[in-house]
């Protein structure tokens, strides 16, 4: 597992988790993308709105949710500033419990999400925290990327940082999505 971990003092520890067969089989049970989204959500505690899925297509990398990501753009895998993008080039993890310092794109932190009462609370917000793992076919071709953040006003607000527990479960939903036939459509498998 290679990645970065910029992790900051005095958070809370994130809650345990379930061993990878554990994860693996919840999160296998999904045949769609909201049913998906859901469990992976739940597994991380963490809003729906909070945990991207992007699949890759002729060179973009794409939203399959959050769906109001979908029409907002694509984003190229040789883009500098992007932090999926990065993610899909070199499959390696990526971890981030300081990610509002980090260089990128915001761009699409910008469009609204979720109901009236997330938007309210999520337009004010921000990434701060975020793990990023790639979704790779058997022979290690990149299907896409999938991404959980916490959003908050600030670190203290955005709960408890990601561990590196939390990032091998990471890579076990990412093992589980390549394996999804809602991400293998369009990558011509």
């Amino acid at each position: 597992m290679a990645g970065k971990v910029n992790s900051t003092s005095g958070a809370a520890a994130a809650p345990a988790r379930a061993s990878k067969s554990a994860v693996e089989s919840a999160l296998g049970q999904a045949d769609t993308p909201e049913q998906f989204r859901t469990a992976v959500s739940k597994f991380f505690g963490v809003r729906p709105n909070e945990v991207a899925l992007l699949r890759l297509e002729k060179g973009l990398l794409k939203f399959v949710f959050p769906d109001q990501l979908k029409t907002a753009g694509s984003i190229p895998v040789s883009s500098s500033s992007s932090v999926a993008a990065h993610t899909a080039s070199t499959k390696k993890t990526e971890l981030f419990n300081t990610f509002a310092k980090v260089k990128h794109a915001r761009v699409f932190e910008t469009v609204r999400l979720g109901t009236t009462e997330e938007s309210d609370h999520s337009e004010q917000t921000s990434i701060q925290k975020l793990m990023s793992a790639p979704i790779l076919n058997p022979q290690k071709k990149v299907l896409g990327v999938i991404q959980i953040c916490r959003k908050g006003f600030d670190l203290a607000t955005s709960g408890p940082d990601f561990t590196l527990d939390d990032l091998q479960q990471l890579e076990g939903a990412a093992r589980v999505a390549a394996n999804l036939s809602f991400l293998q459509e369009a990558s011509g498998k």
